[in-house]
C-alpha cells in the first residue's frame, strides 16, 4: 500500500465515521457505503493528479524559456 492509498483510506474512514454519527450508515449498509465513499475519494485524487499532469511537458519535450 502506498502513501496515497493510506491517505485515501483514512479520509474514507473519517467520512464514514461522520455518517455513522449522523446515523445514515448502519452495519447493514456499511460495506456498500464504504466502497462508494472510498472509490469517490480515490477517483477524485487520481483525476486531480491527471489534470495536473496534462499541463506538464513530456520527458522528450523542452520547456519554453
Amino acid at each position: 500500500m502506498n502513501e496515497d492509498d493510506e491517505i485515501i483510506l483514512k479520509a474514507a474512514k473519517e467520512v464514514l465515521v461522520k455518517f455513522i454519527e449522523m446515523r445514515t450508515v448502519s452495519p447493514a449498509n456499511f460495506d456498500e457505503k464504504f466502497r462508494s465513499v472510498y472509490w469517490t475519494i480515490r477517483d477524485t485524487v487520481v483525476n486531480s493528479r491527471l489534470t495536473g499532469l496534462e499541463g506538464r511537458p513530456s520527458s522528450g519535450e523542452k520547456t519554453p524559456e
